[in-house]
């Protein structure tokens, strides 16, 4: 269904829902308050009349009921009014009833304990009515007899009262949940504007328009923009290195290939332009592969712990150099990690430390650490050092030409360290030889 895709179709659907059980669950409290209020107006209505009768009771000298022939409610004099009254009189048996029952059969209440009141709503010959009885154990100045006084009133008054406010208050309340509907309307119209404007700069990157994600968002959204630009530079940066190691691998492969077809010429030396050409075509493959496949910095990256990376390719030179009996020194806290791909750290690291054994008398010392948001690398070797830092940070260049290696690795960490927009120095170690001091900023 469409609506489970549509943020906005859900909250309104939401919205709507809680707002009719809201509007519906007041309104029927309304009403019902109102009912009570209005029921107990009456009955306090009906009590008062009631000590009308009390007050207008008499007993004579054999003890027979005596009423007056008035009373200020008119009402009880009026047939067919809808408020009757009647007081019985227990202990002859008699009943007064009011002119206004007069051809009736109303359902006066005569079995009222002395002192009891009772309120109730009461039915007889398909009508209802409110009721209110009260038993006394009347005292005059000769007799002394119970009473039972007992008040009705149609109901149908009552009802039409309780119509008129139920539709009412029925056509507010929905006049007022419209209000309100539409007032969320445009409130979700107003919130949800950030989400359609971050949709339409997607359409409009997709379709080659805009190069970013560039309107000013709120903070909840920020995050994700943020995040959205991070990703489409990266994979720009990404694509540009997989054009450039393709365009520099096939400019780079030509001049090794043209001596290799040179040397067909000259059979002799062609054992050795093959060796020769083959590895200069190995290292240029192993440079620009390296540089293509860089992850770069990544705040998607998840968090890589450095100390095994550096141990194990500790254990790996271990193997490598054993003829030179190197002490490798590590320095790297355990709970110490860097978002960085895998492969990145294992080439940046690896390439940096195989140069410092590679060139190492005896000592290799290898230190990580974080300062901030800033990771902090540093190789010292006690060999004789670098020469030229920057000839040799580049293609094929090396320090020294007798020790084997294609020349290699530190152009290949220097693309590396730049594509994580990071630093790379090379100085002189404290133990005499060269020092490779890298630092990388978190994305």
């Amino acid at each position: 269904m469409r609506w489970r895709r549509s943020i906005r179709a859900r909250l309104m659907l939401g919205a709507t829902l809680v707002l009719l059980a809201f509007v519906a669950a007041a309104g029927l409290a309304v009403q019902r308050a109102h009912a009570d209020s209005v029921r107990a107006a009456r009955f306090a209505q009906l009590q008062s009349t009631l000590y009308l009768l009390l007050a207008g009771a008499e007993l004579d000298a054999g003890g027979k009921l005596v009423m007056p022939a008035g009373f200020p409610e008119p009402r009880l004099s009026l047939p067919g009014s809808g408020l009757y009254a009647s007081v019985v009189n227990v202990a002859r048996g008699e009943r007064w009833q009011s002119a206004s029952a007069l051809g009736l059969d109303p359902p006066f209440q005569d079995r009222v304990a002395v002192g009891e009141w009772r309120y109730d709503t009461v039915e007889a010959g398909g009508r209802a009515y409110l009721a209110v009885g009260y038993g006394v154990n009347w005292a005059g100045r000769a007799q002394a007899a119970p009473l039972v006084l007992s008040v009705l009133e149609d109901k149908a008054g009552f009802d039409r009262e309780i119509g008129v406010f139920e539709r009412t208050s029925l056509a507010w309340l929905g006049a007022a949940a419209l209000l309100l509907l539409l007032s969320q309307m445009l409130l979700l119209e107003w919130g949800l504007a950030p989400l359609r404007r971050v949709a339409h700069e997607i359409r409009g990157i997709e379709q080659g328009e805009q190069a970013e994600v560039g309107g000013r968002y709120p903070v909840e959204i920020a995050a994700l923009t943020d995040n959205l630009n991070a990703l489409i530079k990266q994979e720009r940066l990404r694509q540009t290195r997989y054009k450039e190691a393709l365009s520099f691998l096939a400019h780079s492969l030509k001049t090794p290939l043209a001596v290799l077809r040179t040397a067909l010429a000259e059979p002799a030396r062609l054992p050795a332009a093959v060796t020769e050409q083959v590895a200069r075509m190995d290292g240029i493959v192993q440079h620009q592969l390296g540089r293509a496949a860089a992850s770069g910095a990544s705040r998607f990256a998840p968090v890589l712990p450095l100390a095994p990376i550096l141990h194990r390719i500790r254990d790996s030179l271990d193997k490598v150099y054993a003829d030179k009996h190197l002490v490798f020194g590590l320095d790297c806290p355990d709970e110490l990690g860097w978002r960085i791909d895998e492969g990145d750290a294992f080439e940046m690291l690896g390439n940096v430390m195989d140069n410092a054994a590679k060139w190492a008398r005896g000592h290799v010392a290898a230190s990580v650490r974080r300062e901030g948001d800033r990771l902090l690398i540093r190789v010292d070797d006690d060999g004789p050092g670098f020469g030229d830092t920057r000839s040799i940070r580049r293609l094929h260049v090396r320090g020294d030409e007798q020790v084997p290696g294609h020349g290699v690795g530190l152009a290949v960490v220097d693309e590396l360290v730049a594509s994580h927009d990071g630093e790379l120095e090379l100085a002189r170690s404290d133990l005499g030889g060269g020092r490779v001091d890298i630092v990388l900023r978190a994305a």
